[in-house]
């Protein structure tokens, strides 16, 4: 069974109501909701905000499904020079980047799991990229509207693969941006959950794939336009690239 988790309530919402035969369960004040999508038996869920309440719904969720992979969405702050907004990263590996158990353990490190880094699936992350490019390029304009798109200055978005940092901070300022860049060169994103996920899926020995749209600059202006972004641009796309996912045939 095909997990969908997402960091934004917009996105889980377009997925549940795409499913048919919907089933809900909660736990944890969290409701897991069961059905089919496009086809597909998934079960999907709002994650909740930071890497403590994500790591506590993935893991529900691998204790109650038989989930045998996992996706992950949501939206981030782009860090790395020259990603736009509306652009999207798919994770090859990601980092929290506020651990830091020195000097018993190396910075990054995580007690215990002798590693920094946590890679994603290679086919997961393939089938990925190969799919949102396909929205990018030809299901973007008829789901976003060209209001929007004027507003966030979104042309045809790029798609890049990279480094995705993790951590319960929201950044909100220039001066984070440069802090983190030169604390973790080579970082694409920055976010609040896919770290912790990606953590506990490692330690489950369950594939996972983290892709997140860029709705902001990480500085002084996503205060402004997160909300925005959200509510009228996030979800369209989680739905998007995971349609087009599921129609190439590779699952």
């Amino acid at each position: 069974m095909l997990a969908i988790v997402s960091a934004m309530s917009e996105e889980i919402a377009s997925v549940i109501d795409a499913l048919e035969g919907v089933k809900t369960r909660e736990f944890g004040r969290r409701q897991f909701h069961t059905g089919k999508f496009h086809g597909h038996e998934v079960v999907a869920v709002f994650s909740r905000y930071g890497k403590v309440a994500a790591a506590a719904t993935v893991t529900q969720l691998l204790a109650s499904y038989p989930v045998d992979r996992l996706i992950f969405g949501g939206v981030a702050g782009g860090v790395q020079p020259g990603l736009a907004i509306g652009d999207i990263v798919v994770a090859t590996d990601l980092v929290q980047h506020d651990m830091d158990a020195s000097p018993l353990f190396p910075r990054y490190e995580v007690p215990l799991l002798g590693k920094a880094r946590f890679a994603t699936d290679p086919g997961l992350r393939a089938g990925l990229v190969s799919a949102a490019k396909l929205f990018a390029e030809h299901d973007l304009a008829s789901h976003v509207s060209q209001t929007e798109r004027t507003f966030f200055k979104m042309t045809v978005p790029q798609v890049v693969e990279g480094m995705v940092a993790s951590g319960d901070k929201f950044f909100s300022s220039s001066a984070g941006v440069r802090d983190l860049r030169e604390r973790l060169p080579g970082v694409c994103c920055v976010e609040m959950e896919g770290a912790a996920v990606a953590q506990v899926c490692d330690e489950y020995g369950i594939p996972f794939a983290v892709v997140r749209t860029i709705s902001d600059s990480a500085d002084e202006s996503s205060v402004h336009d997160f909300p925005r972004f959200a509510r009228e641009i996030a979800r369209h796309y989680s739905k998007g690239v995971l349609v087009r996912y599921l129609n190439l045939g590779t699952v």
